[in-house]
């Protein structure tokens, strides 16, 4: 039986006191409810809250859903859209109102799979992640092959076989990951980032990323946002290889190709080798026929000029009797060269014997003596000067040093934030990070607390 209470004496409630009486009869009776309808009114302030109207044709009630809880939806609710909410009642006893408070929200008809991939999709596509334009050129020969997927599941071991087939060497790195169930969006696009930030040194050719087929729910971790930003972002050419061929995944989308399989994907990189190595041959077999039909050509061109040169022996006759003739000549020519030579010298040799500077020499070998003596003893005078002039200035620079003070215990201290030196402490506070710089290197602190010498004085 159903007991309200009076509000005083003569029995008569107030209006926040029936108000309050019937929020504790309806919160207490519907604890939670589902209830579908048509969202109308639907609006969303800077808290981030949804607030709208789920009506029917009959009827229609206030709602609400707290950001709390509406982050964690993949789609975005709109006016018009049906769905399905559980809900706890709730009064608003200021004004009187019930309302439901949603907190959880399900899509009538298309699913909410659905209307998340379409969501993410149209978002992606308005920024640019699928324009064919932003994709990188897939390599021509693509020898070196990095895999992001399952280390045990069916698509590694597809790839594999596949390429283990080919009759062109390939290498192959393997990133294992989970290819579903929550944390896989992220191990995917962890190694996405990794296996980019690796490339400049394995220089894989391109990446692999994918799994085999199953169902929607599955597949998911290859729609994700993060998963499709990771894709969009590697530097290295990205073969999105999901499922079966009837499966289309946001990572198809933004991958710089999409292959139908995981098998498919191998067989194109076998094919891309086969194309390499026939494009190869055919034009090292070209490059033969060229170069063949050059030689014969410049042989021909040889022989002709061989029948038109005259015999090598005649034409050494007569040069070796034109050379002998030549050195006697000149040999006749230096006997008498040297005869004329000869008879100078020994005319200038006489007179020099007769001029002999000897004596001159030695006097000036020992005035050159004694100069060098001053000249050595005047630049060392000069030297010691400079010395202790460098030693002084040497000194006071020395006492100058900051290096010097920061020996002696002292340290420096930065802000982190901006470089700048701290002077006093009212230039950083607690959580603040410093460095402290040491004379033999330097230290990342924090700051926990501060404490003002000049203000625990005056107190």
């Amino acid at each position: 039986m159903l007991q309200l209470h009076i509000g005083d004496e003569t029995g008569i409630l107030t209006v926040s006191g029936l108000n309050a009486q019937i929020k504790g009869l309806l919160e207490k009776k519907f604890p939670f409810v589902w209830v579908k309808g048509e969202i109308s009114n639907f609006r969303v302030p800077a808290s981030g809250h949804f607030y709208f109207t789920l009506k029917d044709s009959k009827s229609q009630v206030n709602a609400v859903f707290f950001r709390a809880q509406n982050r964690y939806l993949r789609f975005l609710p709109e006016s018009g859209m049906q769905v399905i909410c559980q809900a706890r009642l709730s009064v608003y006893e200021p004004r009187g109102e019930y309302q439901i408070i949603v907190e959880v929200m399900e899509p009538l008809g298309a699913g909410q799979l659905q209307l998340a991939f379409e969501a993410l999709k149209k978002k992606l596509d308005g920024e640019g992640l699928f324009d064919p334009a932003r994709k990188k050129k897939l390599p021509f020969c693509p020898q070196n092959v990095c895999l992001v997927t399952s280390k045990s599941g069916a698509a590694v071991r597809d790839i594999l076989k596949v390429l283990q087939g080919s009759p062109y060497p390939v290498t192959v790195t393997v990133f294992p990951v989970a290819v579903q169930g929550e944390d896989a969006k992220f191990e995917i696009a962890e190694a996405l980032l990794a296996a980019g930030m690796l490339s400049w040194r394995y220089e894989w050719d391109v990446l692999i990323v994918g799994r085999g087929g199953g169902s929607i729910e599955d597949l998911w971790a290859f729609n994700e946002e993060v998963v499709a930003r990771a894709i969009s972002g590697c530097p290295i050419p990205t073969i999105s290889a999901v499922g079966h061929e009837i499966d289309f995944t946001i990572a198809d989308m933004t991958a710089d190709m999409r292959a139908p399989t995981p098998t498919a994907a191998a067989e194109w990189v076998v094919r891309r080798l086969e194309h390499f190595h026939r494009e190869l041959h055919g034009n090292r077999d070209r490059l033969v026929k060229v170069t063949r039909t050059k030689l014969d050509a410049l042989g021909l061109k040889l022989k002709y000029l061989e029948g038109r040169i005259t015999h090598p022996k005649n034409r050494l006759a007569s040069l070796r009797l034109a050379v002998d003739d030549r050195l006697e000549r000149i040999s006749g020519a230096i006997k008498n060269r040297l005869q004329k030579e000869r008879l100078c010298c020994d005319h200038l040799l006489g007179r020099l014997l007769y001029q002999n500077p000897r004596e001159r020499i030695t006097k000036h070998r020992i005035e050159i003596g004694r100069l060098s003596k001053e000249l050595t003893l005047h630049q060392r005078r000069i030297l010691d000067g400079y010395r202790q002039r460098f030693e002084k200035s040497l000194s006071r620079l020395e006492a100058l040093n900051p290096l010097s003070v920061l020996l002696r215990g002292y340290s420096i201290t930065y802000r982190t934030a901006d470089g700048k030196v701290v002077r006093s402490c009212n230039q950083t506070g607690p959580g603040d990070r410093v460095r402290v710089r040491l004379a033999d290197g330097r230290l990342e602190c924090l700051v926990e607390k501060v404490e003002n010498d000049r203000t625990e004085k005056k107190g």
